[in-house]
């Protein structure tokens, strides 16, 4: 297993690399929240397209109430576009 997201760099789509049983790699991305699990998450678009290119290998790891008593942790695995709601929070513009 690996913490890419600190040995190479916050933009490869995942933040941390591991392995099946059988050697076949695996992409985790991790969004942690000291709110409650239904709490919004921010989502980079690239991460997005990571989780579509590569869906059969891509899970969303979601850690909740992170400094309370009780840490909560669900996983969504595949495509982000099939498991959460996307609501665009910004745009970047650039004048015509």
């Amino acid at each position: 297993m690996e913490h890419v997201s600190q040995t190479i760099g916050d933009g490869l789509g995942f933040d941390v690399l591991s392995f099946t049983p059988h050697g076949a790699e695996r992409y985790h991305e991790v969004k942690t929240t000291r709110l409650g699990k239904n709490w919004p998450m921010l989502i980079s678009r690239n991460e997005v397209e990571f989780s579509k290119e590569e869906s059969a290998r891509f899970e969303l790891h979601r850690v909740f109430n992170f400094e309370a008593k009780r840490v909560g942790l669900y996983v969504l695995g595949g495509d982000i576009t099939q498991t959460c709601h996307l609501d665009p929070l910004s745009y970047r513009a650039v004048p015509a």
